[in-house]
């Protein structure tokens, strides 16, 4: 039987990381209709992956481990993943008859190719990178749908606090979010707690501090497509620089980021969606530190409150229908 032509794309990070590159993802469908379109990224986050383009294939892989077999001798390879060397070389370990990425000096292959800009925004970058390289992509369609179905709580307008984040350099204390969520029942608000299994006791923790119901702490009790779910239905959200984040903005659900140590203007929701409010005290660190960063810890719980009683109503916006 024959083979039709093939196209990889290289994404093996996070959740918000997926939500950063649907731009670029949507693009590449556009441009390769008739390949069969492969993401390697990792398996949890399938359920997007078919949202953000209908035809795409996601292919189980970890964050710089080499790629599993349907991924190897594409027609097309593309590396949304980083700017080399090392994602650079798992791609070319494939044997792809093309690469669509970054130059980088120690991978000669890539020479010629669209230069890597520092501080550049996410969605801008890989929106940049293949429009270099012949292949129109806009930033703007960032949107998605959520999966049918009911979320796993009442959401419909409650207060989404997500008190995670993947290190502890991102994460605002648990005492401050408890003292938020508080503040939002006080004033009449459903306020509920979400994160990973493993964020289930940190949950918990600000759930009790803020005498919310023990069901109120839905941490760990569910899985992607009704996290999406719940903040698509959710009033507001309360979080770090985290994938639930790029959730809402990709939702249409206005929410209060903090952030620190990395600046928004790279991950941040973009200029033009005033659905969202950031917090930064203008301080940059060390994103994989072990405590809290500084610029992070000057955001204090009533800039919060502040931020949150300027939010917009959500304004649903049309998402970008997925490519069949």
């Amino acid at each position: 039987m024959a083979v039709g032509p093939r196209l990889v794309v290289l994404r093996a990070l996070g959740l918000g990381d997926l939500l950063t590159a649907a731009p670029a993802l949507r693009a590449l469908a556009r441009a390769y209709p008739d390949h069969d379109r492969l993401l390697v990224a990792p398996a949890p986050l399938e359920p997007l992956a078919a949202t953000i383009d209908a035809g795409l294939r996601l292919v189980p892989g970890g964050e710089l481990e080499p790629l599993a077999a349907p991924a190897h001798n594409a027609d097309t390879a593309v590396n949304l993943h980083g700017r080399g060397p090392e994602s650079h070389r798992l791609l070319l370990a494939t044997r792809p008859g093309r690469c669509l990425w970054f130059e980088h000096p120690d991978v000669p292959a890539s020479r010629g190719a669209p230069a890597w800009r520092p501080g550049e925004h996410e969605v801008t970058r890989w929106c940049r990178m293949l429009a270099e390289h012949g292949v129109p992509a806009s930033p703007a369609e960032l949107d998605i749908a959520p999966p049918p179905g009911e979320p796993p709580w009442d959401m419909r307008g409650a207060t989404l606090i997500h008190p995670g984040a993947a290190t502890a350099a991102r994460r605002w204390p648990a005492r401050r979010f408890a003292e938020v969520a508080r503040a939002e029942a006080a004033r009449g608000m459903r306020v509920v707690l979400t994160g990973g299994p493993a964020e289930r006791q940190l949950a918990g923790r600000v759930a009790g501090n803020a005498g919310l119901e023990p069901s109120a702490n839905l941490a760990g009790r569910t899985d992607l497509a009704e996290l999406v779910r719940c903040v698509a239905a959710a009033g507001r959200v309360v979080c770090g620089d985290t994938g639930v984040a790029h959730l809402a903005t990709a939702l249409g659900t206005p929410s209060v980021v903090l952030f620190g140590p990395t600046s928004p203007a790279e991950w941040g929701p973009p200029a033009e969606r005033t659905l969202h409010r950031v917090l930064w005290a203008r301080r940059t660190g060390d994103p994989h530190a072990d405590v809290p960063d500084a610029g992070l810890l000057e955001i204090g719980v009533g800039q919060v409150l502040d931020a949150l009683a300027e939010l917009p109503e959500a304004e649903r916006v049309m998402p970008v229908a997925a490519t069949p």
